[in-house]
């Protein structure tokens, strides 16, 4: 039978910065930028206490949480000690995949060490990642990647939660239906106004009629409230793009600030893609204006692109099209879709844009 586990990190960022400024433990402390734009990355769990969470404006932040710490990011750091954990990871299985820095699946049905027990594997790991690494992790154990990572949220911090097969189908009847993948504010709202609240009212449900509300999406919530997820955690996950982005103090008005603020991400873009050994055919530039309106312009060349200079004047060209916006921008990015790998050859362009659970 199939043990899969979700390993969770602890409010990764913040955690970091507690564990390296030994002044900041027991404090309330976000990672991210303090200007009037800025937004919290990670927040610890003395700060959560007071409601701050991820992607919150700083500014909410500060007001309520009195004596909060702001840390700038340091991702250089982080990425570090997401590859020692993944080296972790790799000791007990091969069938790693990463969702982000702090956080992964793992098929642990047949491990490289230690007993076929993905509870007694998940402590091991745990214990392991906090004797080498003085962080925390919670972990989920289940036979399918959506009760695994349900699981993984049960208990935190430093938490571990065991759903043997025996009780997947109680557990899911309990869930709110927004615990299930897919389901965000929008299809929730849909979801009540017919009274489907729960994992169980969600089961109670024909998929004919799940389809017919929902879409295609019907069919995979019929398959995860009935405990039928299948999908197999992939080592080797496909990359669908790779981008950058950034959101400005003051709005830019002027073309040429706009222009040279494109060559900077153009030139993160690019790093991005050295690292992973990628380059990509599709490219697509993001603006919201002043009034937080979002519009994206995208170009599908012959040939891959990966260098920097090839891409700030595609992202230029896109920029200047007919198309695109006028007046102020508060955020400008740059995203690279149709990936290959960099190996193949490449042409550079001018282009004017049964043991225990």
């Amino acid at each position: 039978m199939t043990r899969i586990l979700h390993v969770d990190m602890d409010a990764f960022y913040a955690s970091v910065e507690q564990r390296d400024d030994p002044e900041l433990k027991g404090c309330p402390v976000v990672v991210g930028g303090t200007s009037r734009r800025g937004v919290v990355a990670a927040a610890s769990y003395e700060a959560r206490r007071y409601g701050v969470r991820s992607a919150m404006p700083s500014h909410e932040a500060a007001r309520r949480c009195p004596g909060l710490i702001f840390r700038k990011a340091r991702f250089d750091v982080y990425r570090a000690v997401a590859e020692r954990i993944r080296e972790i990871f790799r000791r007990y299985t091969d069938l790693v995949e990463p969702l982000s820095l702090d956080e992964a699946y793992l098929d642990v049905t047949e491990p490289r060490i230690g007993p076929p027990s993905g509870t007694l594997l998940a402590r091991a790991i745990k214990d392991e990642i906090l004797r080498e690494t003085r962080l925390t992790a919670s972990a989920g154990v289940a036979t399918s990647k959506f009760l695994a990572k349900v699981a993984s949220a049960h208990e935190k911090p430093d938490g571990l939660t065991v759903i043997p097969p025996s009780e997947a189908l109680r557990f899911i009847a309990r869930l709110p239906i927004e615990s299930f993948p897919g389901v965000g504010p929008r299809t929730a709202e849909a979801m009540r106004s017919v009274e489907i609240v729960t994992g169980a009212d969600l089961r109670s449900r024909s998929e004919e009629e799940l389809v017919r509300r929902f879409g295609k999406r019907g069919r995979f919530f019929h398959r995860l409230a009935h405990d039928r997820d299948r999908r197999p955690v992939q080592a080797h996950r496909e990359r669908k793009s790779i981008g950058a982005e950034r959101t400005f103090d003051v709005d830019l008005e002027e073309v040429g600030v706009m222009r040279r603020t494109l060559e900077e991400i153009a030139t993160k873009v690019a790093d991005r893609m050295d690292r992973v050994g990628a380059r990509g055919r599709t490219v697509t530039l993001k603006l919201k204006d002043s009034a937080f309106r979002v519009t994206t312009r995208q170009t599908t060349l012959e040939r891959p692109v990966r260098k920097a200079e090839e891409l700030s004047r595609i992202a230029a060209g896109l920029l200047e099209n007919p198309g695109a916006p006028a007046g102020a921008v508060r955020l400008l990015g740059i995203t690279v879709s149709s990936l290959q790998d960099s190996e193949e050859p490449y042409l550079q362009l001018s282009l004017p844009f049964p043991a225990p659970w």
